[in-house]
């Protein structure tokens, strides 16, 4: 393995979304998902429903090179990957003053939270565009429709449970957002709701959804039709 690259503080985050291949081995799957949850990484599998992908895993740790190995070892598995997001735990500008104890499950979550089976995962930017653009409005206006925002968020706690991990600069989008809910119209619910704050309404720019299942790599793969 290459010496490690890590962020300066956080973890690195991979989503991969893909199929069985024709020759896939369901055992080295499930190998290469449990060899490396025993190398410091988390891994969550899940269902996907619908016809962009037919299994996901997100996983995430301190070193970019062993996400690249969870690759690699899915792949010669017979994973063909068919869709994927790169993004890095943070801290937003805009949460800088939380206490450490609140910062610190941002950084360096603990997935999957427990009881919480539905996922889902979508990218999202603010928008540049004229008399809409984010990166123009004053920082003391950016906190205060960013501090609302939270606010609307905060009223699904215990039902739904966020991870906003950041992107710019190295995926397609600014951020990537996993929502982990008890149930699936959790899922619906917030992100209908929070589509009516201002910075939503007025700013965001959303990429593709995916919705999955989650399960232990066998629970997932037994779901799964044979190639």
């Amino acid at each position: 393995m290459p010496e490690p690259l890590s962020p300066s503080t956080g973890w690195g985050v991979l989503h991969l979304f893909g199929r069985l291949g024709v020759d896939a081995n369901r055992e080295a799957v499930i190998a290469a998902v449990k060899t490396a949850q025993t190398d410091g990484q988390q891994v969550v599998t899940f269902a996907v429903l619908g016809h962009k992908a037919d299994l996901g895993f997100l996983a995430l740790g301190p070193d970019l090179w062993r996400l690249r190995a969870l690759q690699s070892s899915l792949q010669a598995a017979g994973v063909e990957v068919t869709g994927s997001y790169v993004s890095l735990t943070e801290v937003s500008e805009y949460a800088q003053g939380m206490p450490e104890e609140m910062k610190r499950p941002r950084l360096y979550p603990q997935l999957p939270p427990e009881g919480k089976r539905a996922i889902c995962f979508y990218p999202m930017s603010k928008r540049r565009n004229e008399g809409q653009n984010w990166y123009a409005l004053p920082y003391q206006e950016r906190d205060a429709l960013m501090r609302s925002h939270g606010a609307t968020g905060r009223t699904f706690a215990g039902r739904v449970l966020q991870l906003i991990t950041g992107s710019t600069g190295i995926d397609d989008y600014e951020w990537g957002v996993t929502l982990f809910a008890t149930r699936p119209d959790d899922l619906k619910d917030v992100v209908y709701t929070m589509r009516f704050d201002e910075v939503s309404a007025q700013y965001a720019e959303f990429g593709p959804f995916y919705t999955g299942l989650i399960g232990d790599p066998e629970e997932v793969l037994e779901q799964l039709a044979r190639p």
